[in-house]
Parts: structure tokens; sequence; C-alpha cells
């Protein structure tokens, strides 16, 4: 399993998308923390939300 800490660099939707499409092309778990943690929003918005859920139909996981 990766661990991924979304509180360094820019660590918003864009690292979230990238994680978990390598994740599906591996076939390797990961486990993502403060994702988005420096942002006026912080946590998953409903848009990462859905293509979480997306990649997952996708790839029966």
């Amino acid at each position: 399993m990766s661990e991924i800490d979304g509180s360094y660099g820019e660590g918003g939707g864009a690292l979230l998308r990238i994680s978990t499409a390598l994740s599906a092309l591996t076939g390797k778990s990961i486990h993502l923390t403060n994702i988005r943690a420096k942002r006026p929003k912080q946590g998953l918005m409903s848009q990462h939300c859905t293509a979480l859920k997306a990649v997952a139909q996708l790839t029966r996981a």
C-alpha cells in the first residue's frame, strides 16, 4: 500500500485523481490523508467523490 500525504505541495484534486488512476493501473492500494489540507475548503469536494466512484466502477474495486 502506498501512503500519500496530501498536505505536501499542492495536495489538491489532481493528486487524488492521479493517485487513483495509478492505483487502478498497477493494482496497488493507496491510502490518502490530509487531502486538500492547505486549501480554504479542505477535504474532498463532490467532483472528487464522483471521480473516485467512477474509477471504482470501471475497475470493479
